[in-house]
């Protein structure tokens, strides 16, 4: 590091830090992420629930999300759940039960469903097979459709299709935007620290010739 206020370190630095401090170090690098409960159950009605924050946007026509399993080098009940039934659902994340997300990070063995062991409840809409998260108040219904190996760390792109969302009516913007901020989704930098949001303002569509103005959209009627 260096003496003065700025920081730096090369490939041959980051190679040699100590493994816990360069996971935290190289987490926090990407910044902000989507943070999001992941509810599946085995086929034998096991519930199971992870705190992921690699959500992506995939596609809008479809609809498409996806999200990042690490290697699974261990047991990974939400991947393996998934695989298997082909279901399951995202949770946004709020204030009230932010420690109780964190904490299904912990290694439950599989006959321990991190809803009991959190205190989190169970949810089921509209036969759909995957578990909400009830204290969630924005939901996402999704099925599974296709997973990818990235063989540069053999982590797995599990990529869903969209079936069905429930979120507050008074958080939805009449151009179609959902207003994350007001429904109090928390957002998450690196492994352990969690953050609430505050909106800056929505820019006009950007062009060449034309300087950003800051949008004023009303809430959908």
């Amino acid at each position: 590091m260096s003496e003065n206020n700025s920081g730096f370190f090369d490939c041959e630095d980051i190679e040699n830090l100590d493994k816990r401090f360069r996971t935290a170090f190289i987490n926090s690098l990407s910044g902000f992420k989507s943070l999001a409960l992941i509810g599946t159950q085995d086929k034998n009605k096991q519930t199971n629930l992870a705190v992921f924050n690699s959500l992506i946007h995939i596609g809008a026509n479809p609809p498409l999300v996806g999200f990042i399993s690490r290697p699974g080098v261990v047991e990974r009940q939400t991947l393996e759940n998934i695989v298997e039934t082909g279901f399951y659902t995202i949770n946004h994340v709020t204030e009230n039960f932010y420690r109780q997300a964190h904490q299904t990070s912990a290694r439950y063995p599989k006959e321990v469903s991190e809803f009991d062991a959190t205190g989190l409840t169970i949810d089921y809409k509209n036969d759909f097979f995957a578990p909400f998260v009830a204290e969630s108040i924005v939901q996402i219904a999704v099925e599974f459709k296709e997973q990818v190996l990235l063989s540069i760390n053999n982590t797995v792109l599990i990529i869903g299709e969209i079936q069905a969302v429930y979120f507050p009516s008074d958080c939805l913007f009449e151009d179609g935007a959902l207003d994350l901020e007001k429904a109090g989704t928390l957002t998450s930098l690196g492994l352990d620290s969690y953050h609430k949001t505050q909106k800056m303002g929505r820019l006009s569509y950007a062009k060449p010739d034309k300087t950003p103005e800051v949008l004023n959209v009303n809430y959908f009627k």
